[in-house]
């Protein structure tokens, strides 16, 4: 379906859907149910597609402190937390060091740094920005890079987290909002443990105030926002040991049959799938593994590589703050510093 959508360029897009303060709404999908909606959308919808492609490789590393201040502000559901990441675009070779932060209205603001592909997992080069951005937020300013101290705990920021996925971007026939889908999603922390959820789809909308088609769309088939952030669900997902509240159904809908890999660790069976999670999110370990051990299996569900994805925006998740009137949880975003990539 989606090679059968007009295309739009990267330039229009921006001209047309360049949403500075929006609203923000993911939805967690089997791959095959958000497959089978595409037929259903406005045939006027048109798709991103930069020199032939549709679909486009995203790679993020997130920095956290060693007590993971970043993670547990999240966890806790503190009103003012923030994020510190680059974003690796594959394709096309870009990064960007990206420090995101919410203040007491609940808003979410991203601060952008051109960086250098070499550089994507360490943010020694970017400390003065990472201080600056942090530091006005009101979290204290960091030190310089071998103390790297965050406050007057001393703590220092290092690699946490690594994200992949496809994404594709849907423009809205009004060309008011667009809508993005990633598929084929892994995480990896730093000791090589890891999972993958090749059957499910994130989906997420972008708009300025109101519902767009693609959430109409979705609402009617009985899908619902929902709570997900890449870094904080995918880190809970992998370390049964930390708080996981805001994203436990979540976790327990749509994570038991991740596809994991890594050191064993105690309770963990012989294909790979901890006790521990299973039993947390209400899933039986066996079932967790029954579709995911043979990697072609994952191929076997995937979509065509040009329909499985999208290239946009990494946002928050909804909260009980904004909620609209179908029941939709929403959050007003704001973005500084956007680069042409922020529209992918």
């Amino acid at each position: 379906m989606i090679s059968q959508l007009d295309p739009v360029g990267l330039d229009e897009l921006l001209a047309t859907a360049e949403l500075q303060t929006r609203v923000d709404r993911k939805y967690v999908l089997p791959l095959p149910e958000a497959m089978a909606l595409l037929p259903r959308l406005d045939p006027r919808t048109r798709v991103l597609e930069i020199d032939g492609g549709r679909a486009f490789r995203y790679e993020s590393v997130y920095f956290d402190t060693p007590d993971l201040a970043s993670f547990r502000l999240a966890a806790h559901r503190r009103r003012r937390r923030f994020k510190i990441r680059t974003r690796l675009y594959v394709e096309s070779a870009l990064c960007w060091l990206e420090v995101k932060t919410e203040g007491g209205r609940g808003g979410t603001v991203k601060n952008r740094l051109p960086y250098q592909p070499g550089d994507h997992a360490t943010v020694t080069p970017g400390w003065s920005f990472v201080s600056d951005v942090l530091g006005s937020f009101g979290t204290g300013a960091l030190g310089t890079p071998g103390t790297g101290a965050l406050d007057e705990r001393g703590l220092s920021l290092a690699p946490t987290l690594v994200t992949r996925y496809r994404r594709c971007t849907l423009l809205n026939p009004a060309g008011d909002s667009r809508a993005t889908i990633d598929t084929d999603l892994s995480w990896e922390s730093p000791d090589g443990r890891g999972l993958r959820l090749p059957r499910v789809a994130v989906v997420e909308t972008k708009t300025g105030s109101g519902a767009c088609q693609v959430d109409r769309l979705l609402w009617a088939h009985g899908h619902r926002p929902v709570s997900i952030s890449k870094y904080a669900t995918g880190l809970a997902a992998l370390r049964p040991d930390l708080p996981a509240a805001p994203w436990r159904r979540t976790l327990r809908r749509h994570f038991g049959d991740a596809t994991r890999h890594g050191p064993d660790r105690p309770g963990t069976d012989r294909r790979g799938t901890d006790a521990h999670d299973a039993n947390r999110w209400g899933t039986d370990a066996h079932d967790a593994n029954r579709w995911g051990t043979d990697p072609r299996d994952a191929e076997r569900h995937d979509a065509d590589p040009r329909d499985r994805d999208s290239r946009g925006m990494n946002r928050r998740g909804t909260d009980s703050r904004g909620t609209d009137s179908r029941g939709a949880d929403s959050r007003g975003t704001d973005s500084r510093g956007a680069d042409p990539h922020e529209a992918r």
